[in-house]
């Protein structure tokens, strides 16, 4: 299926309905976000979880990773319609359950439904954005992706600091569910034209390829927080398993940072890894070592996505048929900047607003790197392959952000388990994700395919 799968004057139509209805659909993650992030300490303190803290993150994304291969192949097959209603409903429930959550098992059992809901959602917005606008216009539709986190990032740490101090953490996933019918009743009956193609010949391979690739996620996962040989095993046996499977849900070279689609996809998880590794700590590291309130902290993540629009809104100026290459690198330089400045905050008594000021120039860069990363994947897939192509992204973006952010909890179970977390802690913690962005700043230029 192409852009004209519908009529041009019908399409032209509908795409109104579609900006409208992404935007709604995307704000409702942005909210769930954000709030998540300003509420997870004080979850993590009442149900005495710092020591398995970032489960509670990872949980969403090795949960997603499933659900984002079979929305991609349905996608290509059947369209983003049912994807998208199937999304919108798991993270409905999923908020009720880790709102509603006796323990830290059951919150993260509620965090992992929502992770099925966000993974779906994102393939089949993906999607929508390949087929019902063209090429001329998908730099605009992707950057609508981070206008829509805008006012939930001004909001939803505001709200989520407030329910927190005032009422309780629960009530940040409570909320959650309210935003969900908007969204459909928007888009679904708009949809129904844009259908999908043939069946995949490779899906059951691709599914078996998911369900073992979340296996590994997890050992990896598990095996880090032991902090312990036994746990080190595991999480070793994970990335064997991982690396064996995740070759059926990329392109062909993409492990091996071929030219071309499979850097590019690799790109979309070297810059995610680095920066929101690092944000799973800042609210914690300011709440822990600064004495700030949970609003506050909720606050010096609130302002990034400001700037994360305001990046992204400065790469949708280009071509959508140019090559992203250089501005994808020049946004993960100024990530790795934002980075290697955070353990200033941490380390001196320099005042807290420092760490907005870093975070709101790291999300800049990120506004211009990962809407580039999507323009240049759809520039270089075929139709047949979007669905696919875009569920890669996703998977890859969700595979590296767990494996970094595992690898950084091991280091912060194991401060926990000793004398507790401390400024160099974090500061560790913050130059590890930089590195990783410095990896991004030394391959993006491998996105750009070979002269033919």
């Amino acid at each position: 299926m192409t852009e004209t799968a519908l009529p041009d004057g019908l399409l032209s139509r509908a795409r109104i309905t579609f900006t409208l209805g992404i935007v709604s659909v995307m704000t409702l993650v942005a909210f769930e976000a954000f709030a998540t992030a300003t509420a997870m300490p004080a979850m993590a303190l009442e149900l005495n979880a710092l020591g398995g803290y970032t489960w509670a993150f990872n949980a969403y994304i090795v949960a997603s990773i499933l659900a984002m291969v079979i929305a991609g192949l349905r996608c290509d097959e059947r369209g983003p319609r049912g994807s998208l209603i199937i999304g919108v409903g798991a993270i409905a429930i999923g908020s009720l359950v880790a709102g509603f959550a006796a323990n830290f098992l059951i919150l993260v059992c509620g965090r992992a439904l929502q992770g099925v809901g966000g993974g779906a959602i994102i393939v089949a917005v993906y999607v929508l954005i390949a087929r019902a606008y063209p090429a001329s216009l998908r730099p605009k539709a992707f950057s609508l992706l981070a206008a829509a986190w805008v006012v939930p990032s001004l909001v939803g740490p505001l709200v989520a600091g407030w329910l927190t101090d005032t009422v309780t953490w629960r009530a940040v996933f409570w909320v959650v569910p309210f935003f969900v019918i908007p969204p459909l009743l928007v888009m679904v009956p708009k949809m129904g034209a844009l259908q999908g193609g043939e069946p995949s010949t490779q899906f059951t391979r691709r599914v078996g390829a998911g369900v073992v690739v979340t296996a590994g996620l997890i050992a990896i996962q598990d095996g880090l927080s032991r902090v312990h040989a036994v746990g080190l095993i595991e999480a070793l046996v994970g990335v064997i398993v991982l690396v064996m499977a995740a070759k059926y849900l990329v392109p062909a070279g993409a492990l091996r940072l071929a030219r071309g689609l499979p850097t590019t996809i690799m790109m979309r998880g070297i810059i995610a890894a680095a920066f929101f590794s690092a944000e799973v700590f800042l609210p914690l590291a300011l709440v822990e070592t600064r004495g700030v309130s949970y609003t506050i902290a909720g606050l010096t993540i609130a302002v990034s996505a400001v700037f994360w629009s305001a990046g992204s809104f400065t790469q949708s100026r280009l071509s959508g048929d140019s090559d992203r290459a250089p501005i994808v690198r020049l946004g993960a330089l100024i990530v790795a900047g934002c980075l290697f400045s955070l353990p200033l905050v941490v380390l001196t008594d320099l005042p807290v607003w420092i760490a907005s000021i870093s975070w709101a120039v790291g999300a800049f860069g990120m506004g211009l790197a990962i809407p580039s990363v999507s323009v240049q994947t759809m520039r270089l897939s075929p139709a047949t392959d979007q669905g696919a192509n875009s569920a890669a992204l996703q998977i890859v973006d969700s595979v590296l952000v767990v494996a970094v952010t595992a690898l950084l909890g091991l280091f912060y179970a194991a401060a926990v388990a000793g004398q507790g977390a401390t400024p160099a802690t974090y500061a560790l913690l913050w130059v590890i994700s930089a590195v990783m962005a410095v990896v991004g700043v030394i391959v993006a230029p491998r996105m750009r395919p070979r002269p033919t």
